[in-house]
């Protein structure tokens, strides 16, 4: 490894078997123009150490009225518009993008979700079915959007989405196979069927203290109803947290989860 890979490893806190590995994955081997090669690596490595920030205080949901709120397919058209309003109001909440949707996204939705503190959730690359693919059909949509999160945002996702909710035994072995917890919910707004503002806020409000409500943020009337809903479960006293931190530890892969 040459002196100035080895030095801007040190400088960002990536140093023995991590170091070898993280270098050996992104196959950095022979730097023909070490200048430009450099700065894509500080780049990249920069990118590997992406975390959600954590909070002054932990949230302990065990002791706190939290809910979850979580938003599907996208990163799409109105997304950045909600992640204005949820940065606007403190919220954090998680978001189970499907691959194909990031593949297409050029605003940098999905690197602000992670500098705004969001959980990035997968949701498979083309939005399909997992119960009537093959073991290795299922496997390929979820490790195919695990890659592409992975390389924009240097992010292992730790949670999945199925699909309209359908799992089975081979769908929960292969996302213990990838590290990945079931997320399903125990609150649906049903918002990709009405598409009022008031009605998905109403529905909404149904959460009580640890539930994991479905929204979904290619559709603009969701986006609409999202300061509503704030402020109703804000004036109840709730305290919006990410499916992790609802849980207060990760999630066990393969494991399906629909409320704390």
């Amino acid at each position: 490894m040459r002196w100035g890979v080895w030095v801007l490893l040190v400088s960002l806190g990536v140093t023995g078997c991590e170091a070898q590995v993280s270098t050996k994955e992104m196959g950095v081997r022979d730097f023909p123009s070490p200048a430009a090669d450099l700065g894509v690596l500080a780049q990249r490595l920069k990118g590997m150490q992406a975390q959600w920030p954590k909070r002054k205080i932990p949230i302990n949901c065990a002791k706190t009225k939290c809910v979850a709120l979580t938003f599907d397919d996208g990163p799409g058209e109105y997304t950045a518009n909600l992640l204005d309003l949820l940065k606007k109001r403190n919220v954090r909440s998680t978001f189970f993008v499907v691959g194909q949707m990031v593949a297409e996204d050029r605003d940098g939705n999905l690197r602000r979700m992670v500098e705004d503190g969001h959980e990035l959730g997968n949701h498979s690359w083309s939005h399909a079915q997992l119960t009537a693919l093959s073991s290795s059909g299922i496997k390929a949509e979820l490790a195919r959007t695990q890659a592409i999160v992975k390389d924009r945002t240097g992010v292992t996702m730790q949670v999945m989405r199925p699909p309209y909710g359908s799992t089975d035994g081979r769908v929960a072995a292969e996302s213990r196979r990838e590290g990945l917890a079931q997320i399903l919910w125990n609150v649906d707004t049903l918002d990709w069927r009405d598409r009022y503002a008031s009605v998905v806020a109403r529905r909404a409000a149904a959460a009580t203290p640890g539930s994991i409500v479905l929204l979904h943020d290619i559709h603009r009337s969701t986006v609409a109803a999202v300061p509503s809903l704030i402020s109703s479960f804000s004036r109840r006293g709730y305290t919006f947290v990410t499916v992790s931190e609802l849980y207060g530890k990760r999630p066990a892969p393969g494991r399906k989860y629909t409320e704390r």
